[in-house]
């Protein structure tokens, strides 16, 4: 089976301010569910999610970041935080004007997301988050440090295409089959196409100089803003990344939201429980 049975999506193209041409999957109607990504993965993640909440009554929106999957991948853009916020607000507000928005983020999905959502508190429905972090922490595994090492990071990440690779492998707890293995690679074939991927890594702030903090520092802040909103969250125990004490502190944020775990899952999820956890996140939305 070829990976493109298992994305069965005609993409759409939001046009940003600079002129960048984001793709994005829009199927269904209704209220809209945002889903978003992160690092090195695309909205090839969520397409299994996609038919399932479009076809329980959901407008299901899942954009590929600046740098990612189907959309430009500048070589000059500065890749950080506020950009891709930027730019998602900008889709979101002055492109698709949507009223209402429901979240599910995962990985920097959730700094995007949750960068989004404190400034548009009024607007967001529920929220879903997944191994996924939206504060500052200094939790950084020593594979992903890395590839943050000038010009070894590039040589791993860009040049030997590490970053893909070692997550096609490591982010989920079992063998993923070939066809989506050839869905997670399709995007980043080659030096231009894996830009993202490096600088991604790259952006993760661990000191107060670097671009990003005061930017992290800020949605952490201002997380409590969201404390009323329905949120659930799905989390697999066996990441290393995005391990459980992320989790202990999404529950001492929002200490009234649904927690539900899966011990055999890990960051990839999806991959992982798809089948157990797309349920969840329906009849969470559904409530």
């Amino acid at each position: 089976m070829s990976w493109r049975k298992l994305y069965p999506f005609t993409p759409k193209r939001h046009t940003t301010a600079e002129g960048l041409g984001m793709s994005y999957v829009d199927e269904g109607t209704g209220e809209a569910v945002v889903m978003l990504h992160g690092n090195p993965t695309w909205s090839f993640i969520f397409r299994d999610l996609i038919q399932a909440a479009a076809a329980a009554g959901w407008r299901a929106l899942a954009p590929d970041l600046i740098g990612c999957g189907l959309s430009d991948k500048p070589q000059d853009w500065p890749y950080h935080l506020e950009d891709h916020i930027r730019v998602v607000e900008n889709w979101l507000e002055n492109d698709l004007r949507v009223s209402r928005v429901n979240l599910v983020l995962h990985d920097w999905g959730g700094g995007v997301g949750m960068g989004y959502a404190v400034r548009h508190p009024e607007k967001i429905g529920k929220i879903v988050l997944m191994n996924t972090g939206a504060y500052l922490s200094d939790d950084c595994p020593r594979r992903i440090a890395l590839c943050r090492c000038p010009g070894l990071g590039s040589f791993l990440v860009r040049g030997l295409n590490g970053f893909v690779e070692a997550a096609i492998r490591m982010a989920p707890a079992t063998r993923l089959p070939s066809a989506v293995r050839a869905g997670y690679r399709h995007p980043y074939g080659n030096w231009h196409d894996r830009i993202a991927n490096l600088r991604f890594v790259q952006d993760i702030p661990l000191r107060p100089s670097h671009p990003t903090w005061p930017t992290l520092a800020a949605i952490g802040e201002q997380l409590p803003l969201l404390a009323d909103k329905p949120i659930l969250m799905c989390w697999g125990e066996q990441d290393f990344c995005f391990n459980m004490r992320f989790l202990a502190r999404w529950r001492e944020i929002y200490p009234h939201a649904e927690v539900k775990t899966w011990p055999e899952a890990s960051h990839y999820l999806l991959e992982d429980a798809g089948a157990e956890i797309i349920p969840e996140i329906v009849a969470f939305l559904q409530k």
